[in-house]
């Protein structure tokens, strides 16, 4: 009995230490957004004699975003719900923009790991591990920089101009957990002004792990 509990328990924590998006069954399978009304672990298929090359190009990220908030930013993600090629592929693709002196708050993505890609602008990114150890660079035009599975992390515009990234994660619905909405509220408040002083200043006084 006892030997069947511990194999049963190991198989579930094997289970769960495998988690992730589940892998396509087939070659596609585009989002069929007119069925809202089912609720399962993703998004359900179109019928295949309806699926057309226009499911497997999205320009959404074409345009830049409003930068015109506190916080001189703005990012846009692009999941499977709204580019109905991405269904079961384990992708999200997003955008983000970055005026001048503009930061993104320390945010994490608990079902996906982030590539980041500097199209314009340079950027300073950089993720925390569960030892606080941070991870920092300083990214110019064409660099790329990773940050693993559900890991805080930030960015912010480092250049005297406007500064623009590109990002691909690994699920089709990465979710976003934001520490300045889960502690702070409004987002204009005195303790997040002082949070975002202390971000900035933070990228040129910390001791870098790279």
């Amino acid at each position: 009995m006892i030997m069947k509990v511990t194999l049963l328990l190991f198989s579930i924590y094997m289970c769960l230490c495998k988690a992730k998006d589940t892998d396509n069954l087939q070659d596609v399978c585009p989002t069929d957004t007119t069925r809202k009304n089912i609720f399962i672990n993703g998004y359900s298929c179109k019928n295949p004699a309806e699926i057309t090359a226009a499911d497997f190009k999205s320009s959404i990220l074409r345009n830049e975003g409003d930068t015109d908030n506190f916080q001189r930013s703005s990012t846009t993600i692009v999941s499977a719900a709204e580019f109905a090629g991405l269904n079961t592929l384990a992708l999200s693709v997003a955008r983000t923009d970055l005026d001048i002196d503009g930061v993104v708050m320390p945010h994490a993505h608990p079902r996906a790991s982030e590539m980041m890609f500097v199209g314009k602008g340079v950027v300073i990114a950089g993720f925390i591990d569960t030892k606080s150890q941070v991870f920092q660079k300083t990214l110019k035009e064409g660099d790329v920089f990773i940050v693993p599975r559900g890991l805080l992390h930030y960015s912010l515009n480092s250049g005297f101009e406007f500064a623009t990234v590109y990002s691909v994660l690994s699920s089709q619905n990465p979710g976003v957990v934001s520490i300045s909405d889960a502690m702070f509220a409004p987002i204009v408040s005195e303790p997040m002004k002082k949070l975002m002083t202390k971000l900035t200043s933070f990228s040129n006084n910390v001791t870098l792990f790279s």
